[in-house]
């Protein structure tokens, strides 16, 4: 795992200035501007065959509820410095997580059974049972999200089709799809101000 080769990754840069990630040079960035419905970010990344790898969403309402527990699946985990915010030493740091709830034999996706990767402020789990699935960090003003729920028909996964839900899950995490989708994910960071690459007014 060396650096990207900056012929096979370009680096977004959200419109309002404040958030940079890099991405494969194939896949496509949809910036609906204006679209979202409190003001905000919202962003698609799309791969070259036209399918969803994730959104960024900025101004997010971030309360969480620990409703229900379930059973749990950690598959992925990477602590995530760059969001971590100054002085917000007494909070969980961000970290991203490939991670999954519910029923473990069940053959596709339907409440509570989902794996999500995305970036969370939750702790790290610890019992056999954990909160739903609350994928978003602290970024001002409010909240922000950036991931998207697993799913076979948009993330390319081997294997036999007829596997549960969540063994496809972790076999999604062993390809190269998975692993640009978590380097993408994992470079978000605040923008460097003054770069040069924010867009002529």
């Amino acid at each position: 795992m060396g650096p990207p080769s900056s012929s096979g990754w370009k680096t977004f840069t959200t419109s309002d200035g404040t958030l940079s990630f890099d991405y494969p040079a194939t896949w496509v960035i949809r910036d609906p501007a204006g679209e979202a419905p409190l003001g905000g970010e919202f962003v698609d990344v799309v791969n070259a065959a036209g399918k969803q790898m994730a959104a960024l969403r900025t101004n997010v309402v971030t309360g969480a509820e620990c409703s229900e527990q379930q059973p749990y699946l950690l598959i992925d985990s990477e602590p995530m410095q760059a969001l971590a915010e100054p002085g917000a030493a007494d909070q969980n740091g961000p970290r991203y997580v490939f991670e999954g709830r519910g029923d473990a034999a069940a053959p596709e996706a339907s409440p509570p059974t989902y794996a999500s990767y995305g970036i969370t402020m939750m702790p790290e789990e610890t019992g056999p049972l954990a909160c739903p699935m609350f994928q978003l960090f602290l970024w001002p003003p409010s909240g922000a999200l950036f991931g998207q729920a697993y799913d076979p028909a948009k993330n390319t996964t081997p294997g036999d089709p007829g596997l549960p839900y969540l063994e496809k899950a972790k076999l999604y995490a062993a390809t190269a799809e998975y692993q640009d989708v978590r380097k993408m994910i994992t470079s978000l960071r605040p923008a460097a101000e003054g770069t040069g690459t924010e867009p002529a007014m």
